[in-house]
């Protein structure tokens, strides 16, 4: 297994040395939640991984897709562990300022999926639970260019969820709001 993977790795790297013009990008991200919402007062970022295509060239602006997952947990109940999944499809613009060359501002829009898994209790009553929730994703980030394929970026996500009859429908709710920070190779 470990030569497989060494060896689509090496390929991978090997292949991407020869190319000029990079389209896809992989990202390590840093989640951050903020603001007063239910997961910036409860949860903790662990770790958002992201892939990048870009299809399109139009003069000044990269059209692409990307993809995101991130991993969020709430330890904050005794006895029980929340942990959530974000998903996160969208469709992005990437701005090439020719004057600005390292620098590289995007907007995108998506949508958000979160699976959220709740489990622990006592051996009275055990808690084994998991919940889905998902709405529109609007995305502003940031990127630049340390070396040719080599960059740094901040993103910030902000995520409209829509409730379920049980749960208000208030933006304490709904709101969700997410700052990336990390860093980048395009292959």
């Amino acid at each position: 297994m470990k030569r497989h993977l060494l060896f689509a790795l090496l390929l991978i790297f090997a292949s991407t040395s020869f190319s000029q013009d990079s389209k896809i990008s992989l990202e390590l991200n840093y989640p951050l939640p903020i603001d007063q919402n239910f997961i910036g007062e409860n949860y903790d970022g662990i770790i958002d991984l992201g892939i990048d295509y870009r299809f399109a060239n139009i003069k000044f602006i990269k059209i692409g897709a990307s993809l995101n997952g991130s991993l969020f947990i709430n330890d904050n109940f005794q006895n029980i562990d929340i942990t959530a999944y974000a998903v996160q499809p969208r469709i992005f613009g990437e701005l090439n300022i020719p004057s600005l060359q390292k620098l590289h501002p995007s907007l995108g829009v998506g949508y958000t999926i979160m699976f959220f898994d709740a489990s622990g209790g006592s051996s009275i009553a055990p808690i084994n639970t998991s919940e889905t929730e998902g709405g529109i994703n609007l995305n502003a980030g940031i990127a630049y260019d340390v070396f040719k394929k080599f960059f740094i970026q901040l993103q910030y996500d902000f995520v409209k969820l829509s409730t379920n009859d049980d749960v208000p429908d208030t933006t304490f709710n709904t709101n969700v709001n997410i700052l990336k920070i990390g860093i980048g190779y395009r292959i």
